[in-house]
Parts: C-alpha cells; sequence; structure tokens
C-alpha cells in the first residue's frame, strides 16, 4: 500500500505520541483530515467547570477536545476558530514530510504543555479559561528541523 497523509500521521502519532489520545478524522467531501486531541484530568474536586458551549460539569474525570485541521485550499469548507490550527495541504500532492513530521513533533510538546496547563487549571482558583496553545513559529522551527536538501518530498493525500 502506498503511503499517504493519514497513514503517514496515523503511523508517526503511533510512534511518537502513544500515551495521548490522538486520533485522525478524514472527512473524504470536505476534503480534510482533522487532528483530533484529547486531554483528561481528574477533577478531584469536582470543580465546577463549563464548556465551550458553557455547559456545566462537575464529572472526576474533565475531557479537553480540540483539533488541528489540514485542509485543501480550492476544496475544504470550515470555521477557522473551530480550530486550535488550520493548516494547508496541496491536493492530491499533499504535505511536505518536514512538515507531517514538524507537527506531529510540534503536537507532543503542545500536549505535554496542555496536560500541564490543564492540571494547573483545574487547581487554580483565578483562571478563568482553559485552552491549548499553538504557535505557527513554533511549528516552522520544528518543520524547519527536518528539512534537508534530500528530503523535501511531497505525503500525497489520500485516493478513496
Amino acid at each position: 500500500m502506498k503511503t499517504n497523509m493519514l497513514t503517514y500521521l496515523d503511523e508517526l502519532l503511533t510512534k511518537k505520541i502513544s500515551d495521548y489520545d490522538v486520533a485522525l478524522d478524514w472527512d473524504k467531501k470536505n476534503h480534510t483530515i482533522m487532528l483530533v486531541l484529547r486531554l483528561f484530568a481528574e477533577n478531584k474536586e469536582k470543580v465546577m467547570i463549563d464548556d465551550a458551549n458553557g455547559v456545566a460539569s462537575e464529572e472526576e474525570v474533565i475531557e479537553f477536545e480540540d483539533g488541528i485541521l489540514l485542509f485543501n485550499p480550492q476544496k475544504s469548507q470550515f470555521e477557522e476558530e473551530d480550530y486550535l490550527a488550520v493548516l494547508p495541504y496541496e491536493g492530491k500532492k499533499g504535505m511536505p514530510k518536514a512538515m507531517l513530521n514538524g507537527l506531529v513533533d510540534y503536537l507532543r510538546v503542545v500536549l505535554d504543555d496542555g496536560q500541564s496547563d490543564l492540571l494547573d487549571f483545574l487547581t487554580d482558583e483565578t483562571a478563568e479559561v482553559f485552552e491549548l496553545k499553538f504557535n505557527n513559529d513554533v511549528l516552522l522551527s520544528f518543520v524547519n528541523s527536518h528539512q534537508t536538501k534530500d528530503d523535501d518530498s511531497y505525503i500525497p493525500y489520500p485516493t478513496y
């Protein structure tokens, strides 16, 4: 089987971020691949927390979910503010291998920091909002660390 963005990302995520709940959601009709990121934290004090939709919860385990959307600028429809980050790919050509490698390496940092921030959020009564932080400049530094002269190859978008 030929490697594509889905199989390549799945392999990388399994290898590098197996201790977090990260899933891939391929929307063929919308030409998008979403990396679904989930963090969990024990809410021992049963702190009352409102989610993004204003629904209050004092569950023992808090689940936080966000996503990074890989999209086709010519075909995909979405609301950018619904995602932690949105990154374009080049149609059937896909995405540069260095971009996918850098993204997964940076995701590890985003999730590590996010897990720590979520635990802090649950114990800090003055904290009002918890959200993951994503910085495109930091992403680019990870991507650049993967770029070598002979590896500007692309991983293609999956075919049906």
